[in-house]
């Protein structure tokens, strides 16, 4: 039996995205204990929004902020906001390091990722590529949004490039400063939805981040300019947070990520490479690689020009990277 949760008449707890899976997890001697999302995480305090405003979490003894993300839901002591545990996440965007660095937790309880990328020197499918994979496997829906428009020769053939990488992905081609922008999205950013957004330096994300959250209101991140040389930007957003947007929906900007590194994300990859991973039960060989092995047939729909083969090396790439090899 489950409990329910502080008195919410206004329906805050709904639009700040409480969900039955959250719900669901309260034990009956919790039913006093406040539900708290967490906004902001910082080297030694987490910070969480209630229905009164944005509080100070007061931590346990020996509490490692570096194992919460924002947008995590927290249980606390109504008095005195002493954290009591954290709640199962629904979604978890976590990023991993190279070498023995610990993993990064990006943001939790996301239901869509935004994968900004920019009509220029930016537009790149191996790195978009990447991003769907991450999506894929920490359960969000990924979609792509193309900023820049108007300085691309013809967005129309970047927009179909980026649609072909996955079945079923959504792109969107907007200019990240327009009105318009919100109205694009409005279906992933409704009432109780948190998006996320992912991209590189310069794309656009933190103009995109003002815009979602209205115009008029308080702008959350500074947006920065980008080199002419070779269309890179500077690094604008140094840390997450979670904004409310005008259409009722909560998002996450996470700084530039120049490089992403992958582990574990077999599943991911299954999801973003479905024509290969459907071809391999035909292959002769149980563990066929791909590569050279006879009876592949993957390497055959290569050869009848049903898969790109630069797809496929890029597939091969990412298993690697993958595995740990």
């Amino acid at each position: 039996m489950t409990a329910q949760p502080a008195q919410d008449g206004s329906g805050f707890l709904r639009r700040l995205g409480w969900a039955p899976f959250f719900q669901h997890q309260l034990a009956a001697e919790e039913s006093e204990l406040l539900p708290l999302r967490i906004d902001a995480v910082h080297r030694r305090r987490l910070t969480a929004l209630s229905e009164t405003g944005q509080i100070d979490v007061e931590l346990p003894v020996h509490t490692d902020t570096g194992d919460y993300a924002v947008g995590d839901w927290v249980l606390a002591e109504p008095s005195t906001h002493l954290m009591r545990r954290r709640l199962d996440r629904r979604t978890l965007l976590q990023r991993s390091a190279e070498g023995k660095k610990p993993t990064q937790l990006v943001a939790a309880n996301v239901d869509t990722l935004l994968i900004v990328a920019s009509c220029n020197a930016d537009f790149n499918l191996a790195r978009l590529e990447r991003y769907l994979a991450f999506a894929n496997e920490a359960g969000t829906e990924p979609v792509i949004v193309l900023t820049k428009a108007d300085v691309a020769e013809d967005a129309t053939a970047l927009e179909q490039q980026a649609s072909a990488l996955q079945r079923g992905l959504a792109v969107v081609t907007l200019d990240a400063r327009s009105e318009e922008a919100a109205t694009k999205l409005h279906a992933w950013c409704g009432l109780g939805s948190t998006v996320a957004l992912v991209g590189s330096s310069g794309v656009g994300k933190s103009t995109l981040v003002n815009t979602l959250v209205g115009l008029g209101r308080r702008q959350p991140q500074q947006t920065g300019s980008v080199r002419q040389g070779d269309s890179k930007g500077r690094h604008t957003t140094t840390s997450r947070s979670l904004h409310a947007m005008a259409a009722g929906g909560w998002v996450i900007d996470t700084p530039g990520v120049r490089s992403l590194h992958l582990r574990d994300v077999g599943q991911g990859l299954d999801t973003l490479f479905a024509e290969i991973t459907e071809l391999a039960p035909a292959c002769k060989f149980r563990d066929c690689s791909h590569d050279h092995e006879p009876g592949c047939a993957v390497l055959a729909a290569v050869a009848a020009g049903k898969l790109d083969p630069k797809r496929l090396a890029r597939w091969r790439k990412l298993q690697t990277e993958s595995r740990g090899k």
